[in-house]
C-alpha cells in the first residue's frame, strides 16, 4: 500500500452562519459547528482511504472564538495520521470578517475515523507520509494522543505507552 500525504486528503468546507443556526447571543451553536466539522472530517478521511468511514471519536474541540451570525466559516480538514484501520483528522476553523475579508482562526478540532467495508468491518488503510513541519508535528502528536486514549480506556498499560513515557524523560 502506497503512503499518501496529508495534503491528498485536504478538504475545505465554506458556509455562511444563518439565523436559524445561532443561539440567543447570535453566535453559531456549538453543536452546529460540531456537525459541520464532522462532515468536513469525514470527507477528508474518505479521500485518504477511498472507503466508507465512520466517526470513532471526537478527541478534541477548542471553541476559542464565537462565530457570529452572518460570518463566513471555513473548515480545513486533513488526515494527520493513519493507523491500521483508523485515522486522525485535524481541523482548523476560520472565520472571515464581514467587512474587511480578513480571516482569523476561531477553533480547532481532532476527530478519529475508522474505515470499514460494506458490512461495517474495519479495513486496512494506507499510511501517511507527512511533508511539512506542521504535518510532522501533528503526525507525531497523533500517536501520543492515541496511546493516551488507549491507556485511559484500559486497552493499553501505561508502561507500554512508549511515546507518552518519552515526554517525561
Amino acid at each position: 500500500m502506497d503512503k499518501l500525504t496529508p495534503r491528498q486528503s485536504f478538504t475545505t468546507v465554506t458556509d455562511l452562519v444563518l439565523p436559524s443556526e445561532t443561539n440567543p447571543l447570535n453566535n453559531l451553536f456549538g453543536g452546529e459547528l460540531l456537525a459541520r466539522m464532522d462532515r468536513a472530517a469525514s470527507i477528508a478521511a474518505r479521500r485518504h482511504c477511498r472507503r466508507i468511514v465512520v466517526t470513532a471519536s471526537v478527541n478534541h474541540v477548542a471553541f476559542n472564538r464565537s462565530v457570529p451570525l452572518g460570518s463566513v466559516v471555513t473548515i480545513e480538514a486533513q488526515v494527520s495520521r493513519a493507523f491500521k484501520s483508523s485515522m486522525e483528522v485535524y481541523m482548523d476553523v476560520w472565520i472571515e470578517d464581514r467587512e474587511s475579508g480578513d480571516r482569523a482562526k476561531a477553533n480547532e478540532a481532532i476527530y478519529s475515523f475508522v474505515a470499514v467495508d460494506d458490512t461495517g468491518r474495519p479495513v486496512t488503510i494506507p499510511p501517511i507520509h507527512p511533508e511539512t513541519e506542521v504535518e510532522k508535528e501533528r503526525y507525531d502528536a497523533a500517536l501520543r494522543r492515541k496511546q493516551l486514549s488507549l491507556v485511559l480506556a484500559g486497552k493499553m498499560k501505561a508502561k507500554d505507552a512508549t511515546e507518552l513515557a518519552a515526554l517525561f524523560e
